[in-house]
């Protein structure tokens, strides 16, 4: 990324203030090992085998799942990261621009929590694949003080990388890219000759709204990293190619998502029983020769620890925002604490990973796409962010609209979010349109919110985008008038 004294070295200090444009110097290529990076999970492959196990798909259904998924949410990734190279700032700082600096904290806290299970979810992974490693090589078998000391140590080393910054991302995901990309060959060579392919095309197949619901679960990842996209794109100059931020976005993700789903709903045919299943790697270990599955679950490992580090160094950011007074990397540890509570909790109560997994990811989808139609649709009349409206969270802000909300922003955002719920269905909430109508039984709660709200922004009456030259003579005005400060 940029070289620059902000962050060359061990630690970036830059917060969520607007980057200037002489150290914007990334290169959009760059972005795609940070997407192949996010999604180098073996919840992929659980996810993958899922959609036999649990959604009854085939081998075909499965691989229009596989292509469709990151073609749609990632695609939506790389569009939202076009804010990033126009305004230079963390996608939540560029929020207060359309929700104002007061509104913005409403949708902010609701990405701050969903992001605390999304990270929950991944350390409690890690763990398992820690625990699985040490039962195939010593016959070490997991008991309760030993799934918390594991997970301790996955979420401090999330802690140690994310807390360094983007700089220390981008390389870590750099080389661990490689040294995944060619175990997964390997486990796919393994697969080819191992497997019993007729039981895998004589699969029944599963039904169409299954198909479509099987896109959605597996894009929620991806939808999770809509509202954090810019921050990975805002050291991009103002010039860089927007197609090329959407290509290499889909294209890294892609190149990750496609075989991992497909190789485990190859593996499922093998793991009948894994929708029950206590943990979601330890059939890893059950269908893989030890040689390939050490390895290839040491790699995923540090694959997972990225992604959770991606995770947090975002969602310190989304704390600074939320009116935490702190450095981003101790914004960070405010997440880590809570991912090793709630993981404790999943670790030691839940009786079943996928169930409980399913569930959040119904959930995650629709809370971050009640943000992204809002944001989206904004970014269709906004092509400049003002950086010292952003950071200037009192009344003399050109973001502080009326009493610091923006009231089209926020209506359409609540209307939007409860307008998926009510179409949404999961293990811990069924909305009350969730059955008898398209929407529902198709497992399209996420895609009805990014709609209505959307929409509902566009037609209701917004403020008038200014220019920052313009938005700074509003300031100057406003401070005139109100002499006196709040903030937030």
């Amino acid at each position: 990324m940029s070289k620059t004294a902000e962050t060359e070295g061990a630690l970036e200090t830059r917060g969520i203030e607007q980057v200037p444009d002489h150290e914007r110097t990334a290169r959009t290529r760059e972005l795609f090992p940070t997407w192949v990076g996010a999604n180098i999970s073996v919840l992929l492959l659980t996810m993958g085998a899922s959609l036999v196990v649990a959604y009854h798909l085939n081998f075909w259904q499965a691989l229009v799942v596989a292509v469709a998924a990151p073609v749609v949410s990632y695609g939506l990734v790389g569009l939202i990261g076009i804010a990033g190279k126009r305004g230079g700032a963390p996608g939540m700082a560029l929020s207060r621009a359309v929700f104002g600096q007061r509104g913005n904290l409403l949708p902010g806290s609701l990405i701050w929590v969903a992001r605390w299970g999304w990270e929950t979810i991944n350390a409690v992974t890690g763990a398992y694949a820690v625990l699985t490693i040490l039962k195939i090589l010593f016959g070490v078998r997991g008991n309760s003080v030993l799934d918390m000391v594991t997970l301790l140590a996955f979420v401090v080393a999330t802690f140690a990388i994310s807390g360094l910054g983007i700089t220390a991302v981008q390389k870590c995901n750099k080389y661990a890219t490689y040294l995944f990309g060619v175990f997964s060959v390997l486990v796919l060579g393994y697969l080819v000759v191992d497997t019993d392919w007729s039981a895998v095309f004589g699969h029944s197949a599963g039904s169409t709204a299954s198909v479509i619901t099987g896109v959605g679960m597996i894009a929620a990842g991806g939808v999770s990293w809509i509202p954090t996209a810019p921050d990975f794109t805002r050291y991009l100059p103002r010039t860089a190619s927007s197609k090329a931020i959407v290509g290499h976005s889909v294209g890294g993700a892609g190149i990750v998502v496609l075989p991992m789903v497909l190789m485990g709903a190859v593996m499922a045919v093998s793991t009948p029983d894994l929708a029950s299943a206590a943990d979601p790697v330890s059939f890893l270990g059950e269908i893989l020769p030890t040689w390939i599955a050490v390895p290839y679950l040491l790699i995923a490992l540090i694959g997972m620890l990225l992604i959770n580090s991606m995770s947090m160094y975002s969602a310190g950011f989304t704390a600074q925002t939320l009116g935490f007074k702190v450095p981003r990397h101790w914004a960070v540890s405010v997440n880590a604490v809570i991912s090793l509570a709630f993981g404790g909790v999943l670790m030691l109560v839940a009786t079943s990973f996928m169930g409980s997994f399913i569930a959040f990811l119904s959930l995650l989808a629709v809370a971050f796409s009640a943000w992204v139609g809002v944001f989206g649709a904004d970014m269709l009349r906004r092509t400049e962010y003002d950086g010292r409206a952003m950071a200037d969270t009192t009344r003399t802000s050109a973001y502080w609209y009326r009493g610091g909300f923006s009231p089209a922003a926020v209506a359409a955002w609540a209307f939007g979010l409860a307008a998926g719920l009510m179409f949404t269905t999961s293990d811990w909430f069924t909305g009350p349109f969730a059955t008898g109508n398209v929407i529902g039984e198709y497992g399209l709660g996420w895609v009805a919110t990014i709609v209505v709200s959307g929409l509902l922004y566009l037609v209701l009456p917004k403020p008038a985008v200014a220019t920052p030259a313009a938005a700074a003579g509003t300031a100057e005005q406003r401070a005139a008038e109100q002499p006196e400060t709040l903030t937030v």
